[in-house]
């Protein structure tokens, strides 16, 4: 029988999955309709309502892992970029992370920032990118419904701990 390996788009997709849940149409969100944590405000163009997972993590392979060059950075870097991606946009995820790796933070993943990511101790990169959008959570929680900052910390210390785990499983 032949095993299934569990690549790094799979790993983040599980666990943006896992937070972004199945269907919701909650008033103080202003997404609107959400399926997978797919918006109908993000996706104007996709039938959120009949949006089945294996479409989901289509859009989420094209729109966001991609998009945000995930697949050219190590992998824990990877799934932290996805997760960032998928919650404050690719440019914007890109940004904080530049600025964890002390590069221009230009919204571009290019060799500049991919070269510095393989340097990087990623114990530290990583935790200052975590640290950078928690402060962006802060900001954004003083505008919205405050369960949903709640929520987006807890988030972050589930992938702090998911991070952990896989720099422990390839030390």
């Amino acid at each position: 029988m032949r095993q299934h390996t569990i690549t790094p788009f799979d790993l983040a997709l599980g666990f943006v999955l896992h937070w972004e849940g199945g269907q919701a149409n909650d008033p103080a969100d202003p997404g609107g309709l959400t399926r997978y944590g797919i918006s109908a405000r993000a996706h104007p163009t996709v039938d959120i309502a009949r949006l089945t997972r294996d479409e989901a993590a289509q859009i989420y392979r094209v729109r966001y892992w991609q998009a945000a060059g995930c697949e050219r950075l190590p992998n824990s870097y990877a799934v932290a970029l996805f997760d960032g991606a998928v919650n404050h946009g690719v440019k914007r995820a890109t940004r904080l992370m530049q600025k964890a790796l002390g590069v221009a933070a230009d919204g571009i993943n290019g060799p500049r920032t991919q070269a510095a990511a393989r340097r990087a101790d990623p114990r530290l990169a990583l935790t200052a990118y975590l640290a950078h959008r928690a402060r962006l959570y802060c900001r954004l929680g003083r505008h919205t419904d405050h369960r949903f900052t709640l929520g987006w910390q807890r988030r972050l210390m589930d992938l702090a701990w998911l991070l952990a785990q896989m720099e422990d499983h390839h030390a």
